[in-house]
Order: structure tokens, then C-alpha cells, then sequence
């Protein structure tokens, strides 16, 4: 049995007439830059996410980008921030010139642990606590990107008490979370601006690099539209600040607004297809399943069981890939020790539930279309592992 990963063609399957339609009416039209379906898709998924504002752009990462931007960080500010996540959401802090400080996970929820982020930026004030910091001196604490990682919403309550007491923005990197639910709001509403991708991979993706920012406040909606297209301002050729080219593709406005249609019922047949899962998995020997939070609701953007150690891991991968099963491992490297960082100074053991975590986590397939005969033909290969 050959189970792919993602199976994005049974989805195409469900909507190629109406994406097929969408992509004519652009090609009809003309507008293939900053077109009528750009505005369209912005008000359906502010609506959904229950925000005032939306904003497509070029992907999760120029989301990332000109939230910041818009924040104004520059260069000696320090932006805290999980280093168990993909690259991009440290990446944009780096390259406007600010620092990323990394605080370590939540065993359990695999995001940013709430008590170690109050004592990091106690630590950037000064505190003697022993908390990990990078070399760089005279950092001034301006925010916090908190990820949503796997599909699962962070504590946001806990971070936004936080991020209050200390006068900090907050970012919710929701780049894996669009339609996830944290104690009665949506994902991409809990943060001052929100980011997301719509990567083809992601829960809800295009067919090609996308990205969208929300929030509901009206001049940070006003500087993230400048920021979007070269820093403009309300004459074209007047460019009033600095900006970037991150404008989201007609095209792939009218191929998200087919995919969106289905979208809710594919978050349910997500949860599913998670919870077969942990009943398959759940009483294997030395594995640790994933386990949602009372009150919150994973999108399961990916399922990622823990082995028991990096041998128990490669032995069920090595079982998995026999049968023709993906087992990709989401994160191998934590942030704190890429090599892109190290001028930062951090080392092995200063994020050490992350480290513990990239040694044994292991990604199996998750989609909305996985039928049971193929979970139980997964499970078993991880059984006999």
C-alpha cells in the first residue's frame, strides 16, 4: 500500500469544477494583480476567523514580514518567540534586523511554555534567573510571536496577560492553525495581528504560495497595506514608507475561495481521522500520542506521535518507510541551534523539552480523505516496530 503524505489530488477531485470556473473568471477578467477576488477572499476569511480586518499576501512568510514591519522593529529590539517551529518565523525577525530569543515548549502542546516566556523577558530586564538569552547586548523587548504549532492554538490567555504586563505585542503565527479553535475564538483572531500561510500543504492551501494577515485594528490594517506593495501610501508613486512586494496572486484568491467552500467540513473529517488515530495508537508500547487541551481544537495541520527515543524512532520509521508509509520529522533542528544562529551563542541545552522533542518526534500521514484501512495499516507497521 503506497499512502501518500497528503493527498491533495482526492481533494482537486472534490473541486476542480469550481476551481476551474474560479480560474477562468481571472483569466476572463485580466486583473491577475491585486483582482476583485483578492478583496472577496479578505472579507469571507476575516468573517470566519472573526476578525475586522484581512490581508492577503505573497505567503505565511511575507505575513510574518509585514506584521513586523508594521510593528516597527528594527535593529536592537528583541522579538521572543518558540525555537521548536519552522524557520520562517525566526527568519523574519532576523532580517528586519531584530534579534529572535528563544524561549522553550510545553511538553504536552509542543508551544511556547507561558512560565518560561514571563521569565525570559524578565531575564532581558535584568533578572539574574538563569534563563538562556543570546549574546547580543542591550536588547529592548518588543514582542512575542507565539506559534500555533501542528494545527493546535498556543495558550493565548496566559500570553496575553503577559504580553500586557510587560507592554508587548503579540503575534499569533497561525501559519499551521487556520481553523483551529482556542476557548471559543478561532485561530487567527487571538493575537494584534495574526499570520498565515496557505502553503499547499497547509490545512487550507492554494495551488502555489500564499499567505494572509488579520487583525482589527484599523491603522495597523492601514500600515500592513502600505507595507504590502512597496511601502505606498494614498498616491501610487508616493511610497511613504519602506515596504515589500507581497501581494497575493489573483489566481490563487479564486483557488482558495473553491478550497474554502469544503474547508469546514475537511477541519471535521481532520479531527476524524486524529481521533482513529489515537485509538489505533494509544496503547502502544513507549509512544506518546498527541492530546488536545480542554477547550481548544486542533486543525491537525500534521500528526505527530513522540517515540520513546531516537532508536524507537528510527526503528518505526524504518518500519513505515518498508511499507511504502512518510514519516517526516517536524522539527529536526530547534531554531536555537541552526547555523544561521549561531552568532546568537545558544547551545545544546538551553531549550531542552525542544531538543528532547526533535530527537523523538515523527510525522505520519494526516489529511482529510485517509481512510480507516489505511490508518489501521500504519498503526500496525508502527506496532511491529
Amino acid at each position: 500500500m503506497n499512502i501518500p503524505f497528503i493527498d491533495l489530488k482526492k481533494q482537486f477531485s472534490r473541486v476542480e469544477s469550481q476551481v476551474r470556473n474560479n480560474m477562468d473568471a481571472v483569466l476572463e477578467h485580466g486583473a491577475y494583480i491585486m483582482g476583485p477576488e483578492i478583496p472577496a477572499l479578505e472579507k469571507r476569511l476575516a468573517k470566519y476567523c472573526g476578525t475586522k480586518h484581512a490581508l492577503g499576501c505573497a505567503s505565511g512568510t511575507d505575513a510574518l514580514t509585514l506584521a513586523l514591519m508594521a510593528l516597527d522593529i528594527k535593529p536592537g529590539d528583541a522579538v521572543l518567540t518558540t525555537p521548536f517551529t519552522f524557520f520562517a518565523t525566526a527568519e523574519a525577525i532576523a532580517v528586519l534586523g531584530a534579534t529572535p530569543v528563544y524561549v522553550d515548549i510545553d511538553p504536552v502542546t509542543f508551544n511556547i511554555d507561558p512560565e518560561k516566556l514571563e521569565k525570559t523577558i524578565e531575564a532581558l530586564k535584568g533578572a539574574d534567573n538563569g534563563m538562556p538569552l543570546p549574546k547580543t547586548a542591550d536588547l529592548t523587548p518588543k514582542g512575542i510571536i507565539s506559534v500555533d504549532l501542528f494545527g493546535l492554538p498556543a495558550d493565548y490567555e496566559a500570553i496575553k496577560t503577559i504580553a500586557d504586563k510587560h507592554g508587548l505585542f503579540l503575534i499569533e503565527d497561525a501559519a499551521q492553525s487556520f481553523g483551529g479553535e482556542y476557548k471559543g475564538k478561532r485561530a487567527c483572531s487571538l493575537g494584534d495581528i495574526t499570520c498565515t500561510s496557505f502553503f499547499p500543504a497547509k490545512p487550507l492551501g492554494c495551488y502555489g504560495d500564499g499567505g494572509m494577515c488579520f487583525t482589527d485594528d484599523d491603522e495597523l490594517i492601514e500600515r500592513l497595506r502600505s507595507h504590502r506593495v512597496h511601502g505606498q501610501g494614498p498616491d501610487k508613486y508616493d511610497n511613504v514608507r519602506l515596504g515589500i512586494n507581497g501581494r497575493l496572486d489573483t489566481l490563487q484568491a479564486g483557488i482558495l475561495q473553491a478550497k474554502f467552500d469544503i474547508f469546514p467540513e475537511e477541519v471535521d473529517l481532520r479531527n476524524k481521522v486524529a481521533s482513529t488515530y489515537a485509538e489505533l495508537l494509544g496503547d502502544v508500547d513507549g509512544l506518546t500520542v498527541p492530546s488536545i487541551p480542554e477547550g481548544y481544537r486542533s486543525v491537525w495541520a500534521q500528526y505527530c506521535p513522540m517515540a520513546k527515543d531516537g532508536e524507537h524512532r528510527d526503528r518505526i520509521q524504518a518500519a513505515l518507510k518498508e511499507k511504502g508509509v512518510p514519516s517526516p520529522i517536524y522539527y529536526p533542528i530547534p531554531l536555537h541551534l541552526q547555523t544561521a544562529f549561531s552568532e546568537l551563542g545558544y547551545k545544546a541545552g538551553d531549550c531542552p523539552v525542544s531538543e528532547d522533542a526533535a530527537k523523538r518526534i515523527f510525522a505520519i500521514p494526516m489529511h482529510p480523505y485517509l481512510e480507516r484501512d489505511q490508518q489501521e495499516y500504519i498503526a500496525e507497521a508502527i506496532k511491529n516496530a
